[in-house]
């Protein structure tokens, strides 16, 4: 159970009764500040069992079983995630981005400059975080490591995430770490483009300009919670939930999905680039 499902949980609660951020955290003698991460998932703020109770109060949740319930979702929300052991090493705001892609159905990303995460070798990583002045030498191999388990999220035999990744040209021709290092990356996207839960596209350089130029991001479908969009950028991440900015983000990759070559294409040109010395 995710922290941002117990918080939607919590939300639907309280819009229910008619009741703002500011009753709840007044009844719970808090900061609006404080319920509002706890309904947006963001951040790990714990709940007491007894502000569980003061808040099936203050929603009139009178059944014994949807109380206890609720005090389940909030409980194993607070169990930490599997990243935990890399918390040290953890960029600012990435917690929230591994919670939403461990709990997602499926991924749908754009990447204009990088490959993206999930499908990185460890080599390809390596060159980014070594080419980046903020990132601390001795943190390198951890990072890699973390970055390694994030990718069983796909990998693995149970319940894979399904992932619909597109990159524009520009990802595949660029040497990152030297043509050795590109050229086992670009192997690797054809083989993890014969998974059945993997789609991948390459937008070709001829599409001179495309509706991604603006810059990469995700979008995040759950099963039984609305989407949420990821925006990357150097000015610190983003998450937005708003109805008229998923929609528009999902607009944006129908267009780009028409704009890039059908799947097959793009694993042939994945593996006749990792054939050659220089693309």
């Amino acid at each position: 159970m995710s922290r941002r499902s117990a918080g939607a949980e919590m939300r639907r609660l309280r819009t229910a009764k008619g009741l703002k951020t500011e009753d709840v955290a007044a009844h719970l003698r808090t900061s609006t500040t404080r319920i509002s991460r706890m309904e947006t998932g963001k951040g790990r703020v714990s709940i007491r069992p007894d502000e569980v109770e003061a808040l099936c109060d203050l929603f009139d949740v009178q059944d014994p079983r949807q109380r206890d319930m609720l005090a389940d979702m909030f409980r194993a929300a607070q169990q930490p995630g599997w990243w935990d052991q890399w918390r040290d090493v953890l960029p600012s705001g990435l917690e929230v981005l591994l919670d939403l892609e461990t709990n997602a159905e499926r991924e749908l990303g754009f990447e204009l400059t990088l490959v993206h995460g999930l499908l990185q070798t460890p080599q390809y990583t390596r060159a980014i975080l070594e080419a980046s002045p903020s990132i601390r030498r001795e943190d390198i191999d951890d990072m890699i490591a973390l970055r390694q388990r994030r990718q069983e999220l796909v990998t693995r035999e149970v319940s894979p995430l399904a992932v619909w990744i597109i990159l524009d040209e520009y990802v595949i021709r660029r040497p990152v770490g030297g043509e050795d290092v590109m050229r086992e990356q670009r192997a690797r996207l054809a083989e993890l483009a014969e998974l059945p839960n993997v789609t991948l596209q390459v937008i070709p350089e001829k599409k001179s300009s495309h509706p991604g130029l603006g810059g990469p991001f995700a979008i995040f479908e759950f099963e039984a919670n609305p989407s949420v969009v990821y925006v990357d950028s150097p000015a610190g991440n983003l998450y937005l939930e708003k109805r008229p900015d998923v929609r528009k983000f999902g607009a944006t990759f129908d267009l780009l999905r028409a704009a890039a070559l059908d799947p097959a294409d793009t694993t042939a040109l994945l593996r006749t680039f990792s054939r050659e010395t220089r693309p």
